[in-house]
């Protein structure tokens, strides 16, 4: 009995020490192996298309590194940054359709800051401080209703004017709405100067950088001294970034205030509701043919 044990215990040492070759793996590590070449080939790939195509939470929380804003505003090459803007901002998809649109005649465009005299431009936020390549590098368009009860505004929103890396500050985005909402609130109050404001902002989604932004604005009331105003900022395809609220109080003294300045700031209609362009007259032509002559 003692001998028997010992055989079919010493039995597996005899074949462990065998010169025999291996046998074939079995199935289920053949398995093993070909998925996980399958998941190191699939993490490589969407490595890769990751790196490239990054979705948006990423690009958010580890934007790329990107160049910064010329450094010289008056710089050839900062001149060329504008003009490559103005050229983009000028031939936009949604200008044009505003443009050409049936109700056109009932909108003017005009550019804030433009008529602006350069030594009060130098002591304003976005009219001065903010101004620059890769900062707001162009004057706002601003396509308004006659009756002022609407507005979009188109900006160019550089680099520059981030607060995360690759994300538009929002204190940026509150001040813009500011200004655009009190606009569109003095255009409608009866004395065209200065208002106080009480702003709410709902911010619904990141603001990208560099690139091209709308603003629209709608008066809501209009009592007295006091305008209610409504505002969202949209990218170009319309999707709501920020929307806002508010309410605009105009002092008691405002008559007393001078408002010529601020008009200029704001961006005055032309004088012509349909935009008609001035009439060339030739030397000798008359403006009056019923008229009779002395």
């Amino acid at each position: 009995m003692l001998r028997i044990v010992q055989r079919n215990v010493l039995a597996p040492r005899v074949r462990l020490l065998s010169t025999a070759p291996p046998s074939a793996p079995p199935p289920r590590q053949k398995r093993y192996l070909g998925t996980l070449t399958a998941v190191a080939v699939a993490s490589v790939v969407a490595g890769t298309l990751g790196a490239i195509y990054p979705p948006p939470p990423l690009s958010i929380l580890f934007p790329r590194v990107a160049p910064g804003p010329p450094a010289e505003p008056d710089s050839p090459e900062s001149k060329a940054y504008t003009q490559n803007l103005e050229e983009k901002l000028q031939t936009l998809p949604l200008l044009k359709a505003l443009r050409e649109s049936e109700d056109a005649k009932d909108w003017y465009e005009t550019r804030p800051y433009q008529n602006f005299p350069e030594e009060r431009r130098v002591n304003n936020l976005t009219a001065g401080a903010l101004r620059g390549p890769g900062k707001l590098a162009l004057l706002p368009l601003i396509r308004v209703k006659h009756d002022e009860s609407e507005s979009i505004v188109f900006l160019h929103l550089g680099r520059g004017m981030c607060g995360h890396d690759g994300i538009i500050h929002g204190g940026l985005l509150a001040t813009l709405l500011d200004e655009t909402l009190a606009r569109t609130a003095i255009s409608n109050l009866p004395e065209k100067v200065g208002v106080t404001a009480q702003l709410t902002l709902n911010y619904r989604a990141p603001t990208m950088a560099d690139q091209f932004v709308v603003i629209k604005t709608r008066i809501q009331d209009v009592k007295g001294r006091k305008a209610s105003v409504t505002g969202r900022v949209e990218d170009l395809s319309g999707t709501l970034l920020v929307e806002a609220s508010a309410t605009f109080v105009q002092p008691r003294y405002a008559k007393l205030l001078h408002s010529a300045q601020l008009r200029k700031a704001m961006g005055e209609p032309p004088a012509s509701k349909d935009h008609e362009e001035p009439v060339l007259l030739a030397d000798g032509q008359d403006l009056n043919p019923k008229h009779k002559h002395r």
